[in-house]
């Protein structure tokens, strides 16, 4: 591997190729140990070098690959010139990071995805079965051979021997999958319930989501602390697109590769299980899909859950499905979306409650404001989303001292964050 050490004056102190071990990269970075930070692109070789900072001691930063590629992309490229400009990249502070899995959960998690590889290959071998039996035009065969017991007398289906041969083959090793898996599911579940099973048991709560999902979201996940609002976590999870502009005009999207796919295909798969049995969820979508196409309906309806899980995760609640359906049409429950989104619609900006201008006022100023946002800021906007137990009186003249201006209290439960309890969405 080559290893290029800079100094704060962008000098190169280090430049050179060495062995990819623990013993001669201690050895090449003793004399420059005081202030350093290690750098490594995200490639699949970096787990030995981030437990070997983390033993010594040393800062470890782990560079996004594919955004380095668009930022240091050069008509020349190797591994020489890769080290220099990420020596480059992390002084100038632009270096894009990745997030280091913890050293606990690496295996596990290694092994999850390892897991979703074999079932794949599973579902190939089940599309070739039912593959093979359209393709010399026979009848259907009508159960699934998912199902062990489904599965006798697929073979002699066919006349010529070699076809026989072909699915006996692919039954055979399906009959095999089938034990390698369960054994595999019981191994990983095991070693959940050690590594964080509060969350393994608030996930299932979720309609749609069962015990496979719930290990690749709790594993894909780690923290959900590491995303301080709640679309930093739907952009990772590849929920929403980025958009492309520039003066003002859209030219599309991009960014569809940036994000954890295993997080994507978890919130697909649990979009379409969420309808199973579930009259409001079927509901929902029927809603959205005479807006949308029906693969759109399906994507919002994915997004919808994946905000779902960052707020149960955040607040370790379980899911409440009275609260998840949101209303149609523009600005709907805003602005659930974050907590920090500024501005307010005009809705909570005026009241209809008419205040008489002063004390002695014979005349009535009109709708007015009501909303504490302009005073105390949108972190508290969800205090007045319903009318409060009491009218507020203004005063304009001067207020005559019979206005106390006692405070009056509230009729609603909040969190610590400002935001109105279990109102997640």
């Amino acid at each position: 591997m080559y290893v290029c050490i800079l100094s704060h004056e962008g000098e190169i102190l280090l430049h050179r190729n060495m062995k990819a071990a623990p013993e001669p990269f201690l050895k090449a970075v003793a004399p420059y140990r005081e202030g350093l930070v290690v750098a490594v692109e995200c490639l699949f070789t970096w787990y030995w070098l981030a437990d070997l900072c983390a033993a010594q001691g040393l800062p470890f930063v782990l560079g996004h690959a594919l955004s380095m590629k668009a930022i240091h992309g050069g008509k020349a490229k190797n591994d020489k010139i890769d080290s220099q400009k990420i020596a480059m990249l992390l002084r100038g502070g632009l270096l894009p990071q990745a997030y280091v899995c913890p050293a606990e959960m690496r295996a596990t998690c290694d092994l999850l995805r390892r897991r979703t590889h074999l079932m794949r290959k599973r579902a190939d071998l089940l599309a070739h079965g039912q593959n093979t039996n359209s393709q010399y035009t026979l009848p259907e065969i009508g159960k699934k051979i998912a199902s062990k017991a489904n599965r006798a007398g697929v073979a002699e289906r066919f006349d010529d021997a070699a076809v026989q041969k072909t699915i006996e083959v692919a039954l055979a090793l399906i009959t095999y999958d089938d034990a390698l898996l369960k054994d595999l599911e019981l191994s990983i579940l095991t070693t959940a319930k050690h590594h964080d099973a509060h969350t393994l048991s608030l996930l299932p709560t979720v309609p749609g989501i069962g015990k496979i999902l719930s290990l690749v979201l709790l594993y894909e996940i780690h923290d959900i602390r590491r995303f301080p609002r709640v679309q930093d976590f739907a952009s990772y999870a590849r929920l929403v697109k980025c958009s492309k502009e520039s003066a003002g005009k859209r030219y599309g999207t991009s960014g569809q590769k940036m994000g954890n796919a295993h997080l994507k295909w978890a919130f697909s798969e649990a979009a379409v299980l969420f309808l199973r049995h579930n009259e409001p969820g079927q509901k929902l979508l029927a809603r959205w899909e005479k807006k949308h196409d029906k693969g759109k309906a399906l994507s919002i309806l994915a997004h919808k859950l994946g905000r779902a899980v960052d707020y149960m995760l955040k607040r370790k609640v379980a899911f409440d499905m009275d609260l998840f359906p949101q209303p149609s049409g523009s600005r709907a429950r805003e602005p659930e979306a974050s907590l920090d989104v500024t501005g307010m619609s005009l809705t909570c900006a005026c009241r209809g409650s008419d205040v008489p201008a002063s004390v002695h006022a014979q005349v009535c100023l009109g709708p007015v404001s009501l909303s504490p946002v302009p005073l105390i800021g949108h972190a508290l906007w969800l205090l007045h989303r319903r009318c409060w137990s009491s009218q507020v009186p203004c005063a304009a003249p001067p207020p005559s001292p019979a206005l106390t201006g006692e405070a009056q209290p509230l009729n609603q439960a909040f969190d610590e964050d400002g935001m109105r309890a279990r109102h997640y969405f």
